[in-house]
């Protein structure tokens, strides 16, 4: 029987916080055990270009999401592990896409009306100012990643549902047009724990510079779980766990058992102090041996590069058919 292909991919924008890996990370390396799957993981690099021109921090974020993949149990031998910029053949397949996806579907993307209407309530007359169409493509890129290996599941935060819409009526569209070429890729949601609150309470993302890096030393992860924003009732009130930043932190990392538990202690009062202290325990319990694991990798950049570029081999070999195929669909092949 044929395997389910699961692609996963992260923007190398950043260093991987706590919300990469209880939201992505985590649940894409757990599915790598079932024998059914055929995991692909890929560091996401020209995304990266369409909200970041700093070169060093790319090449910077690119190595640690390298490395934390690596870290967290990830088998280069036993899956697609790869970097976006190493498939050329990605590239193609995206202009492949271009020319069959409406402008009026991209005009829908929540990131570029999004940054419209940032325009429209600061007074600018244009809404677009400013607005780059590696902006406005995005989701046709997303879809490239996708479709270039025909992926059955993608798993992703709630805030990329529409962009896997999308590239299930891109996928369509071009299917209608040139025949059948790409399947059309499910989405998959993981509710506990997808979407983290960082220290202030906001979804933890880079943008917001509220993260809690995933492999943070010992010192600094206990400085910053002190630093997550709490209500100001005292020791002994009972207090809201749905409501609550340190609860949701700590369910993405705990079992259904000690989830009941602490959902008690809230009741009975819990104070923040000690709240804070168990989510210390808890992370750096769970996350010590791979933080070793780590920066062990970080030291051995060699390495890193060596097994991207063994993944981005495998991965090309499974890239080229595909691609041969879409564009003898629509008309591009050797003359005979």
């Amino acid at each position: 029987m044929k395997k389910e292909i699961v692609l996963t991919g992260i923007t190398t924008t950043g260093i991987p916080h706590l919300g990469n890996y209880a939201g992505a990370i985590r649940p894409a390396i757990d599915a790598t055990k079932n024998g059914d799957i055929e995991s692909y993981f890929f560091l996401a690099d020209y995304h990266a270009l369409i909200k970041c021109h700093e070169p060093d921090r790319i090449k910077e974020s690119s190595k640690a999401i390298a490395a934390t993949w690596l870290a967290s149990g990830l088998n280069p031998d036993e899956t697609m592990f790869y970097r976006q910029s190493d498939i050329p053949e990605i590239l193609e397949l995206n202009w492949l896409l271009t020319s069959v996806t409406a402008k009026g579907l991209m005009n829908r993307a929540h990131a570029y009306k999004g940054a419209v209407q940032e325009n429209i309530e600061a007074g600018t007359q244009d809404g677009d100012k400013g607005i780059t169409m590696g902006l406005f493509t995005y989701p046709i890129l997303m879809s490239a990643d996708i479709l270039m290996f025909n992926a059955n599941k993608v798993p992703v935060g709630k805030d990329q549902i529409q962009h896997l819409e999308m590239c299930r009526d891109i996928a369509a569209r071009f299917n209608h047009i040139f025949g059948d070429t790409f399947t059309l890729p499910q989405v998959v949601v993981e509710e506990n724990g997808m979407i983290l609150p960082g220290i202030d309470g906001r979804k933890m993302s880079k943008s917001y510079h509220n993260t809690i890096p995933l492999f943070e030393g010992e010192k600094k992860l206990k400085k910053l779980i002190n630093k997550i924003v709490t209500n100001s009732l005292e020791p002994g009130v009972p207090k809201d766990p749905d409501t609550c930043s340190l609860f949701s932190i700590y369910s993405a990392f705990a079992t259904a058992d000690q989830i009941a538990e602490k959902r008690t202690q809230y009741e009975a009062g819990i104070g923040w102090g000690d709240a804070k202290r168990q989510l210390f325990e808890t992370l750096n319990d769970q996350l010590a041996d791979k933080r070793l694991r780590y920066e062990e990798i970080m030291a051995d950049p060699a390495y890193i590069e060596a097994t991207l570029q063994r993944g981005a081999e495998k991965a090309r070999e499974k890239a080229a058919p595909l691609l041969a195929k879409a564009k003898a669909a629509v008309g591009i092949t050797p003359i005979r």
